[in-house]
């Protein structure tokens, strides 16, 4: 029997839902910088699906290398034990982007995905049993991801979780003495992007290095959100020169499509061979049309330049808005903005209020009281000067 519900309708009755208020547009079609509804809207994109869609959608060359893989296969067996070149020709790019000592890849299916694995992987090399993490980090919302989420209102209804996890305050140089010899990683944000975008001070990360290094402590660094051009730089720890002994990739890495990854050296990965064999497997880890997607995203986003335009078009967001009186504060790093209007009933209303004129943006996890600013990077200065202007009409709106 044929279901008579709308789409609209189906959404809402048939879909797990992960808040009562979703934003409820149904899209039909996405290209550039703009999301096209089914009524026949036009909406800026100035999240990027939160921080996904670096080089805009429906970009060609991402397109193309998706059409071309799945002519040739699909998913052929559970990943590394075929030979499957958009694996390979992903990995070798990536790794060549990242620093010498970052020399080995897996893949895995999504950020939080990632950081398990580098959680296990950490276990398994140091034989340590504790880890710690930051306060009001994000690092996923899987059973391990949760338990070294830095937000006891989001994790507190799932408890029992890990044990062993202490959390340090982010920018407590005081706290990193909580660091120790028994203490397997530490794992951190550069950037704390859900926490409102806070920014780590200077000689932090600096800090943080140092103390794991005195204390045989492997770092793991998450860039899902900061990676691939988000802050100025390719990577945020080229950005604050610090070498993490993990860092963990997803969201732009597959270019739109599905794709996590771990990328440590070579020496740490080989842990996974053996006591035991098998000691870390996916199923559709480092699915070839992702890893096809991703590759092409890279090359796209090597290519364009667009990286090196990031600064400038983070300066001229912020010297447009910084001015508007519902603005207090706006902080960032490259184009990962936080506009602080300190009144989270504003921010929910000025959400909706942003959809009327056609553009979208998006609240913190953890600071309620701001809205996001992160536009895919392929954004133009006519677009940016097209964007402040929504942003502006739905922050005078505000009482």
């Amino acid at each position: 029997m044929k279901n008579k519900k709308t789409i609209r309708e189906q959404f809402y009755s048939l879909l797990g839902q992960t808040s009562p208020s979703p934003l409820g547009v149904e899209i039909q079609k996405a290209e550039g910088v703009f999301l096209l509804s089914t009524t026949g809207k036009r909406y800026l994109d100035l999240i990027s699906g939160v921080s996904v869609s670096h080089v805009g959608h429906a970009r060609p060359e991402v397109i193309e290398a998706i059409e071309n893989q799945a002519r040739n296969h699909l998913h052929l067996m559970v990943y590394g034990e075929l030979i499957q070149q958009p694996q390979v020709l992903l990995a070798s790019l990536l790794t060549e982007c990242l620093p010498s000592a970052l020399n080995s890849v897996y893949f895995v299916n999504s950020g939080s995905e990632a950081n398990e694995a580098a959680m296990k992987l950490a276990k398994r090399v140091t034989g340590r049993h504790k880890m710690a993490c930051f306060r009001n980090a994000y690092h996923g919302s899987t059973h391990g991801a949760l338990s070294v989420m830095g937000n006891e209102t989001f994790r507190s209804a799932f408890r029992p979780l890990l044990p062993g996890v202490t959390t340090l305050r982010f920018n407590c140089f005081e706290d990193l003495q909580l660091i120790d010899r028994y203490t397997a990683c530490v794992i951190a944000e550069p950037i704390q992007a859900e926490a409102g975008v806070r920014l780590p001070v200077p000689g932090f990360l600096q800090a943080l290095r140092e103390r794991c290094d005195r204390t045989g402590t492997l770092l793991i660094f998450d860039e899902v959100q900061t990676g691939f051009g988000r802050t100025g730089k390719l990577f945020a720890m080229q950005k604050y020169d610090v070498v993490p002994d993990m860092v963990t990739l997803a969201k732009a890495l597959g270019g739109g499509m599905p794709l996590g990854a771990l990328a440590c050296n070579k020496n740490l990965m080989e842990a996974w061979k053996s006591d035991p064999v098998l000691g870390h497997i996916t199923t559709f880890g480092g699915h070839p049309v992702s890893c096809a997607a991703g590759f092409a995203a890279l090359q796209v986003l090597l290519k364009e330049g667009w990286i090196a335009t990031v600064e400038e078009k983070a300066t001229f967001v912020k010297d447009a808005l910084v001015a508007h009186p519902a603005v207090k504060e706006i902080r960032g790093e490259g184009l990962l903005l936080a506009v602080e209007l300190e009144d989270a009933g504003k921010v929910e209303v000025f959400i909706r209020r942003l959809l009327e004129e056609g553009a979208m943006a998006d609240w913190f996890l953890y600071c309620d009281t701001a809205f996001r600013i992160a536009p895919p990077l392929c954004i133009t200065k006519e677009e940016l000067v097209l964007a402040t202007e929504l942003v502006l009409a739905a922050l005078d709106t505000l009482k």
